[in-house]
Parts: C-alpha cells; sequence; structure tokens
C-alpha cells in the first residue's frame, strides 16, 4: 500500500474547496482527532470513498445518501479516521491565516474584527523583519495610523506582545472558530476531550 505523505493529507481538503459543498468527510487521524481544526480536516466525498476501498481509512459515520457503481451501492461516509498516525507538525507555518488565528482575527491594537491586514511592529523601514515576533494582525485604520512609525511614536499600544505558537496554541484556537457547516455527526469527535462543566 502507497503511503500518503503527511502534507498531502494536511493539504488536501484544501486542494477543491467547490467539492466540499455536498457531503464533506471528516477526517480523523488514527487517534480520533480532527488532522486540524481550522481550517477543518474535511475531504470531498469522492476522497472519502476513495481512501475506503484503497484501506486507507475506517468509516466511523455515514450520511444517508449512498451512492452506486456498476457493483456496489455505499453510503457516504461522514466521519473517517485514518488507520495509520500522521504526526503534528512540530512547528506552526508562518502564513497570514496562521497569523490571524494566533490573534484570533483580532486587531491586536483596537481589538477590531473587521478589515483586518498586518502590521511590522518594527516597520521594515526601521529594520524590522517579517517574523512571528514582529508581525501582528491589524485593522486598515490602526495599521494607516502607526504607518512606518513606532509603536511609542504612533500612540498605539499592543494587546499582547507577537510570539511564535506552538501546535498545540494553534490547535487549542483552531477549535475556538467552528466552519459555518458543522454535520451533526462531526460533533462527538471535534469536542469529544472538551472539558465539561460542573
Amino acid at each position: 500500500m502507497a503511503v500518503t505523505t503527511d502534507i498531502e493529507f494536511r493539504t488536501s481538503f484544501v486542494r477543491e474547496p467547490g467539492a466540499l459543498r455536498q457531503f464533506p468527510a471528516l477526517v480523523l487521524n488514527a487517534d480520533y482527532r480532527p488532522l486540524s481544526y481550522y481550517p477543518l480536516s474535511l475531504w470531498p466525498w469522492q476522497e472519502a470513498v476513495k481512501a475506503v476501498f484503497l484501506d486507507r481509512v475506517t468509516i466511523v459515520a455515514e450520511y444517508d445518501q449512498t451512492v452506486r457503481s456498476q457493483r456496489q451501492a455505499i453510503r457516504i461516509p461522514s466521519v473517517v479516521v485514518l488507520k495509520d498516525f500522521v504526526k503534528p507538525q512540530k512547528r506552526v507555518a508562518f502564513t497570514r491565516f496562521n497569523l490571524f488565528l494566533r490573534d484570533e482575527f483580532r486587531c491586536q491594537y483596537c481589538g477590531s474584527t473587521h478589515d483586518l491586514t498586518f502590521d511590522h511592529v518594527v516597520p521594515r523601514a526601521r529594520g524590522g523583519v517579517t517574523s512571528w515576533e514582529n508581525v501582528v494582525a491589524a485593522c486598515s485604520p490602526c495599521n494607516l495610523r502607526k504607518g512606518s512609525r513606532s509603536l511609542r511614536e504612533s500612540g498605539l499600544r499592543l494587546t499582547r506582545a507577537p510570539r511564535q505558537p506552538s501546535p498545540a496554541e494553534m490547535h487549542n484556537r483552531g477549535r475556538r472558530f467552528p466552519p459555518n457547516h458543522l454535520h451533526k455527526s462531526w460533533l462527538d469527535y471535534l469536542y469529544w476531550d472538551a472539558e465539561l462543566e460542573a
């Protein structure tokens, strides 16, 4: 059996977003946790069915709908679990999306959630680098207000100092931002390890 790489498992569900509109399958690692929470690890139903026939996954929940081939009918999987464990990433990629997720989709100067961009705390014009420790999410008005000035010169203050997040931190942040569509069969697998309220 061909082994699919870690990167292929992590990116295959974002390659064809249009294919996820009907009957997406939630993909769980072998420990029954989603490969990622944000974006949620989803495969188009065609990929899930293909993985079943290649014996790479086990179906743990299904939709009521079926698909048919010449020889058989199969209910469309809604939750699948990988048979082989995929190791979690040891570092978080420095991307615009991950930066916004780290900063909880809020401007780090005023707290706004609208019209987000990113800002170099120490401006590039003053030798600032593009790194986790120097870039924050910022709304356009705050970004324009700060310009290429220092925090002190602009009168702005950070809500928290920027730093490189750990994969566990990003995993937990992602759980707080569920996608617009959550199928009822996914809920037990998304929040099974959440702390129960007394």
